[in-house]
């Protein structure tokens, strides 16, 4: 799908990498999203023994539709943000579909010619922009940019709704991190 193109019917995501990175929340983020449209939503979190530092990744169902299982097992998107889950999920993207590589913690280049494959120093654009550890939303910005499957209000709307009343001197950091990757 190319940047600008009409909004996707199924929009069948994974984003994974390691606990801690904040997948489970690009997920939560993404899918509140796809509420807010008034879509029909799956959002279905996995990850291993160990919250911070183990595997964690998520699928995020957005569809026109009903949705019949929330499992997706060849997504027609995908974010990557390290080297594990570029090795697991690579290979299962649908022709066609779109992938989002953290490069900053992801070295390897695919060379599969029937996807869309964008290569993005998330991670390094967070902390150069002073946020630290928003690498996940940066992603999350520039999925909507190249996949367009909200409004950018949506996503803030999603934000607002994510961020815990404990935390909410990050809103600002997390509406930035989204600029960022909507702007890359």
């Amino acid at each position: 799908m190319t940047r600008g193109a009409a909004k996707i019917t199924d929009l069948k995501t994974i984003a994974a990498g390691f606990g801690g990175q904040g997948i489970l929340y690009f997920g939560k983020v993404m899918a509140y999203a796809g509420l807010i449209e008034g879509k029909e939503v799956s959002w279905m979190p996995s990850y291993g023994p160990e919250m911070r530092g183990g595997t964690a990744n998520c699928s995020v169902r957005i569809a026109d539709e009903p949705i019949g299982s929330p499992l997706i097992t060849n997504p027609n998107a995908l974010v990557v943000m390290n080297l594990l889950s570029y090795d697991k999920f690579i290979d299962k993207v649908e022709p066609g579909g779109t992938v989002l590589i953290d490069d900053s913690l992801v070295s390897k280049r695919t060379d599969r010619t029937d996807i869309n494959c964008f290569y993005l120093p998330a991670t390094v654009l967070s902390d150069k922009a002073g946020l630290g550890y928003f690498g996940n939303l940066v992603m999350l910005g520039k999925l909507n940019k190249e996949l367009n499957f909200c409004s950018f209000e949506s996503l803030a709307a999603a934000i607002k709704e994510s961020v815990s009343a404990s935390r909410q001197s990050l809103l600002a950091s997390n509406l930035k991190a989204i600029e960022i990757g909507a702007n890359a």
